[in-house]
């Protein structure tokens, strides 16, 4: 009986050990489930664009490496599906910028593989037309970023001339304000940091971010914050590993990634180098989180967005081939 009881006690301490350890190991997991989307109809391309009105997606432009697309789709996840809308009205393009104020949505600037461009459109949803808006007053240019904060549409940053008078091109840091009611482009504070191309921008509350992107070779490591209301830049956590405050946040940097915001947080995935990493981004404590690692192909130039409580990347390249897979990211799930 004496021995009984010992090998039950023994066994009771094992299980309790295992248990803490799981636990354990429970606490530190890296969170965030990735799961394969409805293909995106359209063809595979990379350089889309991307804006959401209303708990849709519209994707559309982009290139093959050959042939330059205007075509528009709009995706549904209520039935998962994507529908075919009205082209873009302009030459096609790619490497161009989007956002959504309202219930309407702004595409503009491009790179038509020769030429590039500078004129804007509205879209809108509900009956499915384009209508041209003024030219960007910033000048052509490609690359750049576009994000929207309350009822005004942003674009800065990319690659053009640097003024009417300049010869040539070259990267850029200045960022201008669209008025849709007005449509009026009016030129803002430009960022604190370097010039750059392939940043990656994202709208969280009342502030637009523009984080990391590329300038004279070097993948930039900063984080700012537009605040409109008083029109100034704030410099946030630089994504270096910081010893000294004792956070590692190198990773995070990167050019021509994905980006997208749910319930309130950023997130950053692929990018050039064949980047797979994912991280969150939180405002309230100027922290990045490492999630699960995106399962799909490497890629870049790859467009993302956020419906709901899901996030989801699509289409982009991985060297010469181009892609039309879609993943969605459930970002505070676990297996």
């Amino acid at each position: 009986m004496k021995h009984l009881l010992f090998a039950v006690c023994l066994l009771l301490s094992a299980f309790s050990f295992t248990s803490c350890n799981k636990n354990d190991d429970d606490t530190d997991a890296i969170i965030g489930v990735w799961s394969g989307g409805a293909q995106f109809e359209g063809a595979p391309r990379s350089g889309a664009v991307t804006f959401t009105i209303n708990n849709r997606a519209y994707v559309g432009l982009g290139w093959n490496g050959t042939d330059k697309f205007k075509d528009f789709w709009v995706y549904n996840p209520d039935n998962r599906s994507w529908r075919q809308i009205a082209p873009f009205p302009g030459v096609a393009r790619y490497n161009a910028v989007a956002f959504a104020v309202g219930n309407k949505g702004y595409v503009g600037t491009g790179y038509d593989g020769t030429n590039r461009l500078s004129d804007f459109y509205e879209y809108d949803p509900n009956a499915n037309t384009w209508t041209k808006k003024k030219d960007f007053a910033g000048g052509a240019r490609y690359s750049a970023v576009g994000l929207s904060i309350g009822d005004k549409g942003y674009v800065g940053t990319g690659y053009g001339t640097i003024s009417s008078t300049a010869v040539g091109a070259a990267n850029l840091k200045d960022f201008w304000e669209y008025n849709p009611s007005t449509d009026v482009w009016t030129q803002k504070a430009s960022l604190f940091g370097n010039k750059r191309i392939g940043a990656m921008a994202f709208t969280i509350g009342n502030y637009g971010y523009i984080a990391s992107g590329t300038d004279n070779g070097a993948v930039l490591t900063d984080n700012e914050a537009y605040d409109p209301a008083t029109d100034t830049w704030t410099n946030m956590r630089s994504l270096t590993n910081n010893s000294t405050d004792g956070y590692d946040y190198s990773a995070v940097a990167r050019n021509y990634g994905a980006s997208f915001v749910v319930n309130g947080k950023g997130y950053v995935t692929v990018g050039e180098g064949n980047k797979s990493d994912c991280w969150e981004f939180n405002p309230d404590a100027d922290t990045w989180t490492q999630k699960t690692n995106f399962p799909g192909s490497a890629r870049t130039y790859a467009v993302g967005f956020g419906l709901g409580s899901t996030g989801y990347v699509a289409t982009g390249s991985n060297g010469s081939i181009r892609l039309d897979d879609v993943w969605e990211l459930a970002p505070d799930a676990t297996e």
